[in-house]
């Protein structure tokens, strides 16, 4: 983690990205949508790691693609360093894109068989008419270098790698444009545990070095814990709580973090089995038809009558916190439930 000076290099505002199924135009049914991404606002502060957790399918991925720019937004707005660069045309959008790169989560999918490593890591020089060839090269030799691997690599191919040297491949590639902000979409997470630490260590001594911004996604709470400065918990869509890293895990706000801090292992064995084991009843609600109210009622056993009426706003905790939740924990949930109603 590095130091965080308060300033937001990247905002989002009432971000939303839904994806329209397929209607069956002879039954003359409406088409449905998918609401991937629904209401998110948060800032990522210049120098900082903003980690981003929560189940698979919750909308991290399709959110850390609206910010990269992959995904056109169905509503909202994206700014960086002040300005607005959601809904840009490609051609004003690609000085954006130089300063916004993307580590995806598999190197054996993300990386060309076919080309070689030096063609790779160049081809966004290439692309936005950096340098020479000459210049290129070296380019990537020192990039290389920077993350670990040789120039000797410069004419492999991926499949000469392992998957720890082909993230670092990817890696290398996002860093080749010299980027403010990186999203790392759930980076180690297709490595063995031995290597997740060494491409952590690697993205925390670049972050250091290149005073980079980290948008750093994973389903795995015990990682994000080691890397970011803050958290933002997502669950169907939508940011339910936001803390700083130590302040959340010391004591969550919303029950779904709750519940996803009881499942992080302890390598204790006698605190381990004296913790309580939260287990969530049922699956993950559809995202074509979420629950109403709070989207993480039907399965939160403090759940009351109001959950499944009124949708619970992001507030203010102290401390730099927020959370969307009717009986927020640090406020006692005998005196939430006796507010809120009988319990469901």
């Amino acid at each position: 983690m590095s130091g965080v000076d308060g300033d937001a290099l990247l905002s989002l505002e009432r971000v939303r990205k839904y994806f329209s199924t397929s209607s069956r135009r002879l039954l003359r049914r409406p088409t449905s949508h998918v609401q991937a991404v629904d209401d998110v606002s948060l800032d990522v502060r210049r120098g900082e790691t903003l980690g981003l957790v929560g189940e698979s399918g919750c909308g991290k991925s399709t959110l850390a693609a609206c910010i990269v720019g992959l995904h056109e937004l169905t509503s909202g707005r994206i700014l960086f360093e002040g300005t607005q660069i959601s809904g840009l045309s490609r051609r004003r959008l690609r000085p954006f894109r130089r300063q916004v790169q993307m580590i995806f989560q598999d190197p054996y999918a993300s990386l060309n068989p076919r080309k070689r490593v030096g063609t790779l890591v160049g081809d966004p020089l290439r692309i936005h008419g950096v340098g020479n060839e000459r210049e290129i090269r070296a380019r990537v030799h020192d990039l290389l270098s920077l993350v670990g691997l040789s120039p000797e690599h410069f004419n492999r191919f991926p499949h000469e790698f392992s998957g720890g040297q082909r993230q670092r491949i990817g890696v290398a590639r996002a860093l080749a444009l010299s980027p403010k902000l990186v999203v790392a979409d759930e980076p180690v997470s297709a490595l063995d545990v031995s290597i997740q630490a060494q491409v952590i260590n690697l993205l925390d001594d670049l972050q250091d070095e290149l005073e980079l911004t980290y948008v750093f996604i994973a389903h795995d709470l015990g990682v994000v814990r080691h890397v970011s400065d803050r958290i933002a918990v997502m669950y169907l869509g939508r940011i339910v709580e936001l803390a700083p890293a130590e302040a959340l895990y010391a004591g969550p706000v919303h029950p779904y973090t709750e519940a996803l801090l009881s499942a992080v292992p302890i390598p204790d064995p006698e605190l381990s089995a004296r913790r309580e084991r939260i287990v969530l009843q049922g699956d993950v609600p559809s995202p074509i038809d979420p629950p109403s109210g709070c989207r993480f009622h039907p399965r939160c056993r403090y759940a009351t009558e109001i959950c499944t009426r009124e949708t619970p706003a992001l507030l203010e905790h102290g401390s730099g916190r927020l959370a969307a939740c009717h009986h927020p924990l640090d406020r006692g949930v005998v005196a939430a439930r006796a507010s809120g109603g009988a319990r469901l």
